[in-house]
């Protein structure tokens, strides 16, 4: 039997929606032809990101695309994005992803903070706020989940008290991203003890050098340093930082992703490239002619198209006018966190025991988190079947 399975996992998707699109493609590409290095390009495959001492040069790089306008393209013009619409969005992160290219470091700032900012913030806060933090030069984490409020958000118990012209601040944050390299956090806090629990949370924007923060890197077992605990001692914050209306923190909360609503197809199209990737290393061996195998790499394969074709025709529709799926976020986060197991899986047995080390063997490692990070797999599906199917809680 040949052991050789040819599979060409660059799905075809359409992001032509209007005529600029092609136009669109080319800048970015040639732009990045004329600027994407491969020093660059190694920076971003480090298993750890920031964590392998390449945050330096990923800033930099960073800096050279806001400056540019490519940092954040589907960020207003007055932000210093291009106010890309959705096909251009798609057309953007295909060519990211297929190029290596790393994205902006404030990838959390830059996808859910900025947004919130944009939509709520004062204009004080757009004009303080926004810029360096497209150009990497301010790091942004998000204070939301406790040790007791993961997935149910509007259960944290991180306090702030109004005192005169400040809050005062006492509680703890964990899993947070980019903890030990950010200078400002995104906090989410309980501001009236006594509302119900969604209506009492506020949100603040907190200097991570204010007295009373402390940051202890959490080590994964992946071997990274890529989450942080946040510890509040009556942490002294102005009320000019409060973002939105007192109270009001939820819909703050809320208030994501309205600029880049094509970042769901960034899941499938990291898949993708990692299952070439695969598919490379395990060629000529023996592995690849077992049945069971072949079939659960075709199943790898199935899952990732029908992500992509998914994904393109709800961004498709938003482009033409409609409403997007309430549902769309947890069908691409459930079927990701799925499908980056079964491929990890996928890899040891195709690869033996060098799946078990390097680069696939810390894959394997990240992988367990996937079910459980932005949203645990049973809280999607809970989403899906009551949003979704409209069934009983």
């Amino acid at each position: 039997m040949n052991t050789d399975v040819e599979v060409n996992t660059d799905v075809e998707v359409n992001t032509d929606l209007d005529d600029g699109v092609g136009a669109f493609r080319a800048e970015f590409s040639a732009w990045l032809d004329d600027n994407l290095t491969p020093a660059v390009v190694e920076a971003a495959a480090a298993g750890g990101g920031l964590e392998e001492g390449n945050i330096e040069i990923l800033r930099n790089w960073n800096r050279t695309m806001a400056d540019a306008g490519w940092a954040a393209p589907a960020w207003p013009t007055e932000y210093g994005g291009r106010a890309a619409n959705i096909a251009e969005q798609l057309a953007w992160l295909e060519l990211m992803s297929a190029s290596g290219a790393p994205g902006a470091i404030n990838v959390i700032g830059v996808s859910n903070i900025a947004p919130a900012i944009m939509a709520v913030g004062t204009d004080e806060q757009r004009q303080r706020y926004l810029r360096p933090m497209l150009r990497g030069d301010e790091i942004w984490s998000q204070g939301m989940s406790e040790p007791d409020a993961g997935s149910d958000l509007a259960s944290l118990r991180t306090s702030a008290r109004e005192d005169g012209d400040t809050f005062v601040i006492n509680g703890q944050k964990t899993w947070n991203s980019l903890g030990r390299h950010a200078d400002w956090c995104q906090l989410y806090v309980r501001t009236d003890p006594d509302a119900p629990k969604h209506k009492g949370i506020s949100c603040f924007l907190v200097d991570m050098k204010t007295p009373g923060v402390e940051v202890r890197p959490l080590r994964t077992m992946a071997g990274d340093l890529t989450f942080s605990e946040l510890f509040f001692t009556d942490v002294v914050v102005p009320k000019s930082n409060l973002l939105g209306q007192l109270n009001e923190g939820w819909k703050v909360a809320m208030t994501t992703l309205s600029y880049e609503r094509a970042g769901v197809a960034k899941l499938h199209l990291n898949l993708r490239e990692r299952l070439n990737h695969l598919m490379d290393d395990a060629k000529g061996r023996p592995a690849m002619s077992d049945p069971v195998i072949r079939d659960r790499l075709m199943s790898v394969y199935s899952r990732i198209a029908t992500m992509g074709w998914t994904t393109t025709r709800e961004l498709q529709a938003i482009g033409a006018g409609r409403q997007p799926s309430p549902t769309m976020g947890s069908i691409a986060k459930l079927m990701w966190s799925l499908t980056e197991q079964a491929l990890a899986e996928l890899a040891v047995d195709l690869l033996g025991l060098e799946g078990l080390s390097g680069r696939w063997g810390k894959n394997l490692a990240s992988s367990r988190q996937t079910t459980i990070a932005g949203g645990t797999t049973e809280i999607n599906r809970n989403i899906l079947a009551e949003h979704g199917l409209g069934l009983p809680r």
